[in-house]
């Protein structure tokens, strides 16, 4: 009975991959971009992805390898991306224009790896950029396949259709403005709204219940403080009730204790950061392998958790 229970859980442990053990399908058919081994993505999404990259090839000579897995060793994805690309030569040598992309579903994790010949064609704020607005927000709901397919539709269209992409851009981020206008002007109207109930209840009549109330007299009781202390007597203008009240307002006669402000005792430097999009460490190198080109990789490129 224990020895059927064990066979049974052991599929459910997710196989943790080494680098070399993900399966390479490049190698077997050129047309292939895309390790799929632990069936994460649906056949209809590698095949949409493999065609995209084959046309991206094929315009850019851009090599690309995608690896979805569950787990991997170590659970450091950028180093895990880095060395898929390094091992298997994935670039053309001359051009070091290699690409990695990696899911890792089980760290929830998504890793761009860039050669050294394509960092600056495909920046690491633009691959921070395709994960957060098209990849994470599909991918946090369990969507593998349109979160991979429209991630590698984003990055093919960057590079080979800037104009199309900037076009994409200004339409969401116009989206985006419409979306924070229409928020505000929602948040005002609430506010306007509660300023004139609460204005509105204040002219109610405590006698005769209509909203008839008027400021009919006004004394000064106090100052103190740039304060003034008035009592205010509101008549109904309907039953002509009276209401006393004692209201506080601004004296805008204060001068103050007649010390002006001073300044601080010194000069003072603030410090700032340098800007910019992170860099893994300097690894790099030459090195070949399959039937990839064997470019080399740098830091280039971005990743995060969703």
């Amino acid at each position: 009975m224990v020895a059927l229970m064990l066979v049974t859980a052991l599929p459910l442990v997710a196989k943790e991959y080494k680098v070399e053990e993900v399966p390479m399908v490049h190698l077997q058919d050129k047309t292939r971009y895309v390790s799929n081994p632990d069936g994460i993505l649906s056949a209809q999404a590698v095949s949409t992805m493999d065609q995209i990259l084959y046309q991206l090839e094929q315009k850019t000579g851009i090599e690309t390898l995608v690896v979805a897995v569950e787990e991997i060793e170590g659970g450091d994805c950028f180093e895990f991306a880095y060395q898929l690309g390094k091992q298997n030569g994935v670039g053309k040598k001359e051009a070091d224009n290699g690409l990695v992309i990696l899911l890792v579903r089980g760290e929830r994790c998504v890793q761009f790896v860039t050669g050294y010949g394509i960092e600056g064609d495909l920046p690491d704020a633009i691959c921070k950029r395709i994960q957060e607005r098209t990849m994470f927000p599909l991918l946090r709901h369990g969507k593998w396949d349109e979160g991979m397919v429209e991630g590698i539709r984003a990055v093919n269209t960057y590079l080979t259709d800037y104009d199309g992409w900037k076009a994409s851009e200004a339409d969401e981020e116009g989206e985006e403005l419409f979306a924070v206008f229409g928020v505000m002007i929602v948040l005002f109207l609430i506010f306007f709204l509660i300023c004139y109930a609460v204005a509105h209840a204040q002219t109610k009549c405590p006698k005769c219940k209509k909203h008839g109330l008027q400021r009919s007299q006004t004394r000064l009781l106090s100052k103190k403080n740039g304060i003034k202390t008035n009592e205010v007597v509101y008549t109904c203008k309907h039953c002509g009730h009276t209401v006393v009240k004692r209201e506080q307002e601004e004296d805008d006669n204060y001068t103050g204790f007649g010390g002006g402000g001073g300044s601080l005792g010194g000069p003072f430097v603030f410090g700032h950061g340098r800007g910019g999009t992170f860099h893994g460490g300097g690894f790099g190198g030459g090195f070949s392998g399959g039937s990839f080109g064997g470019g080399s990789f740098g830091g280039g490129g971005a990743g995060g958790r969703f």
